[in-house]
């Protein structure tokens, strides 16, 4: 056994972790990060990258068959041979080297092996030939583990090797059919890719479609679905599951079953902090991890958990910007500074409570900002609701033949600033930023009047949101 000594360690080689790491390295702490699988993380390998290679066949597949003097030139379906090589290269068939070249450069060290506290300030690292190292942290210990696919207690599943979203995103064949358990956004957006993919899917939602997301979008992903060949069923629950000769036998609750070659599972995640030591330095093993705005751990001085692992916001571009915030008041705790010493003054996470941007890669995609009418309501706040139909737009017009999307501003009228945005649509995703400058930045809406809008562009909708609710009284 030995033992080495750092300023920061870190579990978990994610972006999350990665994002820690680079900052506290460039603050001058010496830094070690910890990863028992590849550098670089799920979404890398198995969730964000290669879902979205998989989609993208077939959406540009359709965005072609929507605009007259394309159309003619699509002759065939998607090359599925062709969709999953392009799928490898985006994750370098599942190789880390350049992540590692890249902690290397950077002056981050890196040991590979299974990470577990063993008391405050300490990490016991096993190798996978069972060489045993200990971390000591002089400043801090940042916890970026993530999470992993929730399974549910249904009878039969475990032994009907049920997929997850990492054999989804990394599957080498295609099945036939594929029976799909959840109603989330990783379930809508593999529907979205394996109808995309000539495999015949059925979709068994609980409750209803994409639930926190606004109605309309859901409702038009929905539609979309079905009208690729996708059996959405909602409001039933899968009771039962055992093998068949030709794949795996799905009962509801309704009394109904479901055959498929393949069923997936994609209910929700799952904190991976099951074998990490918690309960060494008092915490709950299996636990969520609760932090306070700089990511520390309630009840410690030395232990950050940062990313999915906290349960804010389970998305990736949320847990760098939860990373970098860390790294930061990492950094000035350990010069002997407040956090207000951090390089940008008071970087505290604050951006993933009513602030969070996603996009859903269905069709069409749905991007998001902040509170949904429904959720600006309980908050209590006193809003105006704008809809447009993105359709009425110019930019629409040139875009596609027959553009479908719909388009949502949530305005706090007490403030005369937005609070929420949803656009569904083809291509909506390049709209959100925008909107989350908006939200982030409480602009209001008398100066947004002043940022106008190319044309014909898509975002020429933030004009119409602005006409629709007309001049506000003016900010000071």
């Amino acid at each position: 056994m030995s033992e080495r000594e750092y300023d920061v360690v870190i579990i978990g080689a994610g972006p999350v972790g990665e994002n820690i790491a680079d900052r506290t390295a460039q603050a001058g702490l010496t830094t070690v990060v910890v990863e028992s699988e590849l550098v670089g993380g799920e979404c890398s390998y198995w969730a964000c990258m290669p879902s979205k290679g998989l989609l993208r066949a077939g959406a540009a597949l359709r965005a072609a068959r929507d605009v007259d003097g394309a159309r003619a030139s699509v002759t065939g379906g998607v090359d599925v041979a062709g969709a999953l090589r392009r799928r490898d290269r985006i994750v370098h068939d599942w190789h880390d080297d350049g992540q590692v070249a890249w902690l290397t450069a950077t002056g981050i060290d890196l040991v590979r092996g299974h990470g577990r506290l063993t008391g405050p300030k300490r990490v016991e690292v096993t190798a996978m030939d069972g060489t045993v190292t200990t971390l000591v942290a002089r400043h801090a210990v940042a916890v970026s583990t993530g999470s992993a696919p929730l399974l549910p207690d249904v009878p039969g599943l475990a032994d009907v090797d049920p997929w997850t979203s990492r054999e989804a995103t990394s599957a080498e064949d295609i099945p036939a059919s594929l029976a799909i358990i959840g109603g989330g956004v990783v379930a809508a957006e593999m529907a979205t890719a394996y109808a995309g993919f000539g495999t015949r899917v059925t979709l068994i939602v609980r409750r209803s479609l994409l639930p926190n997301m606004e109605p309309f979008a859901a409702d038009l992903v929905a539609e979309s679905l079905r009208s690729s060949g996708v059996e959405v069923r909602t409001g039933v629950e899968t009771t039962d599951a055992t093998n068949t000769d030709t794949g795996v036998r799905l009962t509801l609750d309704d009394g109904s079953t479901v055959e498929a070659e393949r069923v997936l599972v994609a209910i929700g995640r799952t904190p991976r902090t099951g074998d990490l030591g918690l309960d060494t330095v008092g915490l709950e093993p299996g636990a969520w991890l609760e932090v306070d705005d700089t990511l520390r751990v309630t009840g410690t001085d030395w232990l950050y958990a940062v990313g999915d692992v906290n349960r804010r916001a389970l998305l990736t571009h949320q847990g760098k910007y939860q990373a970098r915030a860390a790294g930061d008041v990492i950094a000035a705790r350990a010069a002997g500074g407040a956090v207000d010493d951090a390089p940008w003054g008071a970087h505290v996470a604050t951006a993933d409570h009513r602030a969070v941007p996603q996009v859903t890669f269905t069709e069409p995609e749905i991007a998001s900002v902040g509170l949904t009418e429904a959720a600006a309501r309980k908050a209590g706040l006193r809003i105006r609701v704008l809809d447009y139909d993105l359709s009425w737009l110019a930019g629409a017009t040139t875009h596609s033949d027959d553009y479908r999307g719909q388009a949502r501003a949530i305005v706090d009228e007490d403030r005369n600033v937005l609070v929420g945005a949803t656009f569904a649509g083809p291509d909506v995703a390049e709209l959100l930023h925008s909107a989350t400058i908006a939200v982030v930045g409480e602009v209001p809406l008398d100066r947004l009047w002043h940022a106008v809008p190319s044309y014909p562009t898509l975002s020429e909708v933030w004009l119409r949101f602005l006409e629709a609710f007309g001049r506000p009284t003016p900010s000071a």
